[in-house]
């Protein structure tokens, strides 16, 4: 995982659900690529095809909210969103992102200060939030040791692979 992230935003407002995120219709899709076209199509199918790689979803409150479907990440991921921030997220799609090595950061009121297209600079290990254009610094919550010694692994499973292979080769 990159620790320093810095792209465009993206605002998307709150009470935002995996299924607008990923609506159901989709699900038996298995391309990581595919299913990262139809992010967000439950909000506006432009949102993924004019997404650029490496840009930030910015939310309001309680992102990620509603079935528990792992697609949710995924399709932010592939869809090539860097990171998300919100001012709180749902607690399993909180932990189902950081396992699929996706950084998420509280940073509370951080959506009121910018605009789409804004950019911003995210240090992911201090959580702290750079707004370029004005030079504002915002500190969001910190991300806790274990959920980022996941995401620097790039994932639960590849954290663990790595320890098995670690303690095999012992």
């Amino acid at each position: 995982m990159n620790n320093i992230i810095r792209g465009k935003v993206l605002l998307v407002g709150k009470n935002i659900d995996t299924d607008q995120i990923y609506p159901g219709r989709f699900l038996d899709i298995v391309d990581p690529e595919e299913i990262g076209s139809h992010c967000f199509a439950g909000i506006d199918e432009t949102i993924a095809p004019n997404f650029k790689k490496g840009d930030i979803v910015v939310a309001e409150s309680n992102f990620g909210c509603g079935s528990s479907r792992e697609h949710a990440p995924i399709a932010l991921m592939n869809m090539g969103a860097s990171i998300v921030l919100a001012d709180s997220f749902a607690r399993i799609f909180y932990r189902n992102a950081i396992n699929l090595g996706l950084p998420l950061v509280i940073c509370k009121d951080l959506s009121k200060k910018l605009q789409n297209q804004d950019e911003i600079e995210v240090n992911v290990s201090e959580c702290t939030v750079l707004i370029v254009s004005t030079g504002e610094l915002l500190q969001g919550e910190k991300i806790g040791d274990h959920a980022l010694n996941i995401l620097n692994s790039g994932g639960i499973k590849p954290m663990y692979l790595k320890r098995m292979k670690d303690s095999l080769n012992k």
